[in-house]
């Protein structure tokens, strides 16, 4: 089997869930980056973190983020790993910000090689599916193999079960 990695970015705290704002103890895509681990238990997790913290307040985060992506900004992360090298795939997890994964997921996505290996993204939403994150994967990742993402509605990530097992034997 593969060696895997499941990298993910996931906000915890004040989120949009279902028209409105819930306080959770762990975001929508932590929650199914687990359940994508619980599958392949040889799995390495890697949560992409950023060094400035977000508005704890989801309103103004997502100010931040919109501001994030009209800059361009690539925010610097919180830890990063040595190498990607033993890697062959990577599940890659991220919530929808504007259409697009939040901008520190580009700086992770940019700090490596990732030709020759496999990208599985997966994305929580709350109705506006993958976006166009796909297509800057596959730009920022000319030379890997990107498989088709999957796209959670956030509200349902404590029941995406389903999902994950699809996310799981596409990495097998």
């Amino acid at each position: 089997m593969a060696k895997v990695l499941i990298a993910y970015y996931s906000r915890r705290g004040e989120n949009y869930v279902n028209g409105s704002i819930r306080n959770l103890k762990l975001g929508n895509t932590e929650v199914v980056a687990a359940k994508i681990k619980a599958l392949l238990p040889d799995a390495d997790m890697f949560r992409i973190d950023t060094v400035r913290q977000y508005s704890e307040s989801y309103m103004t985060c997502i100010e931040e983020a919109k501001q994030e992506l009209r800059e361009q900004a690539r925010p610097e992360m919180k830890e990063t790993i040595d190498s990607i090298d033993q890697y062959d795939t990577i599940i890659l997890g991220y919530p929808n910000w504007w259409g697009t994964m939040p901008m520190v997921c580009y700086t992770f996505l940019e700090s490596f090689d990732f030709s020759g290996k496999t990208i599985i993204p997966f994305c929580t939403n709350e109705g506006s599916g993958m976006g166009s994150s796909e297509r800057f994967i596959k730009k920022l990742c000319p030379s890997a193999t990107i498989l088709s993402g999957v796209a959670i509605h956030g509200a349902e990530a404590e029941h995406a079960d389903r999902e994950a097992e699809v996310i799981a034997r596409m990495a097998k």
